[in-house]
């Protein structure tokens, strides 16, 4: 199996590039990912693959102009070959007057246990083993479908400055839906810096019974309902927030439903985001695709908007410093928050239902797409497991909503945070860690037939 490259043999390969003469500033980005994904349908596994990708990136300054290559050849004689081809491609690129220089030399905090040999060994057998688990908890009439992956990481970066920062992490995830019987679907996700970290057990037995309890679901109309929301369903308000309205670019240019609205109140008192990456159980890097240190930021503090991450190119343009959180180059988006943590508050999801008269309790959301940026408008179903909530308590499930509801009225909104919080993932390197949330009105635009 592969194992880690190293921050020697990054700093070596690194080199050859960053001798790159006539320019005026270099920089290696060093990734380098393997891992397994197996796959399962009808209780069974039907693909199991590896992959293993090493990827050099140089990004070179010349006379005001940038250019970005990229190679698989990782060796000193690839990155040379690349630098040479980055520098060809600004030669001839149009001048970038908002460049903000390549990152100084600077202190990077270290993640300890980050990086677990087990998990970047773990075998298809593994694997199997836990799936096998997974699919005995399953009754009879009832079927398991999902994905068990495990993946390492290292990620290097050197540039002519004098920077230099080098990190490997793990991460592993399950995730599974259990569906038989009359219409009856459940779903349930665990993510880990470990592949021993994952209660495989635990979700099995939350997707089988939420399959159970959601036979012969009901129709409702769609509506203003209040919701009990639970953390994947959060997590997708989170991710798509963060990607729509953090970014210091976006809230820069006016895209943000964020934009002028430092110190003022955008949410419940109740809502306190923050990205930090050294939170226990984050998974990802101390420092960003940049080489900065990655600093924790206060975004919502008890509902008031603080700021958004920065990174170097809109750092400069805000006139401010850069908070550690670009994007590999070229990045036309810029920068985002990757460790995303919406604080736990005192309630548990037993309180949320008790405490809703006429509600939905929402597993998670599917499909879902942004609507309108700047008012953080997105739109999407409910699936595997959505249950009318009357007096307090789940009366029966019900059939999917369609929602098409501004994230940002939803924090408005929101009267309880739960206690407990899991770590769940929407897209690419981003984690965040999330609670329940108890929302007193959410818009469901129409209604499904299963």
């Amino acid at each position: 199996m592969p194992g880690l490259i190293g921050p020697d043999d990054v700093r070596r390969v690194s080199e050859a590039a960053l001798d790159l003469t006539g320019v005026d500033g270099v920089e290696v980005l060093f990734m380098h990912e393997w891992g397994g994904l197996s796959r399962f349908a009808e209780s069974s596994i039907h693909q199991s693959t590896w992959r293993e990708d090493t990827g050099v990136r140089v990004r070179v300054v010349s006379k005001g102009r940038v250019g970005v290559a990229a190679t698989n050849q990782f060796s000193a004689e690839g990155a040379r070959r690349v630098a040479e081809s980055a520098k060809e491609m600004a030669e001839v690129a149009s001048p970038d007057p908002e460049f903000p220089g390549l990152a100084p030399k600077a202190a990077v905090q270290e993640r300890h246990d980050t990086f677990d040999e087990a998990t970047a060994n773990t075998t298809p057998e593994q694997r199997a083993e836990r799936i096998a688990d997974l699919v005995a908890k399953c009754s009879n009439g009832f079927h398991a479908a999902g994905a068990i992956e495990t993946t390492a990481t290292e990620i290097g970066l050197a540039n002519s400055e004098g920077q230099f920062c080098y990190s490997p992490f793990t991460q592993a995830n399950v995730t599974t839906v259990v569906s038989g019987g009359e219409s009856g679907a459940g779903y349930a996700e665990a993510w880990s810096p470990r592949f021993d970290g994952l209660d495989v057990a635990a979700v099995a037995d939350r997707a089988a019974a939420k399959a159970r309890d959601s036979q012969r679901p009901q129709g409702v109309e769609p509506g203003r309902y209040e919701v009990v929301l639970e953390p994947a369903a959060v997590g997708t308000l989170v991710a798509f927030l963060a990607y729509m309205g953090l970014g210091g670019r976006s809230i820069l240019e006016g895209r943000s439903c964020f934009s002028g609205k430092d110190g003022e109140r955008v949410a419940s008192e109740a809502i306190t985001f923050v990205d930090d990456a050294f939170v226990p159980g984050a998974i990802g890097l101390p420092f960003d695709f940049e080489g900065t240190p990655k600093q924790r930021v206060t975004m919502i503090e008890n509902g008031v908007f603080r700021r958004g991450v920065q990174d170097r190119r809109s750092a400069k343009q805000a006139g401010v410093e850069s908070t550690g959180h670009a994007l590999p180059p070229p990045n036309p988006e810029g920068a985002f928050p990757l460790n995303v943590v919406l604080e736990a508050g005192d309630a548990s999801l037993e309180d949320m239902i008790a405490a809703t008269e006429h509600g939905l309790l929402v597993t998670r959301f599917h499909y879902s797409n942004i609507v309108h940026p700047k008012d953080a408008v997105i739109t999407g179903m409910t699936r595997d497991g959505t249950f009318l909530i009357e007096n307090g308590e789940v009366k029966h499930p019900v059939k999917n909503l369609r929602f098409t509801q501004s994230i940002i009225e939803a924090l408005k909104e929101t009267s309880l945070v739960g206690r407990d919080s899991e770590l769940v993932s929407e897209f690419f390197f981003a984690g965040s860690r999330v609670p329940s949330l108890k929302v007193d009105r959410f818009q469901f635009t129409g209604s499904s037939d299963h």
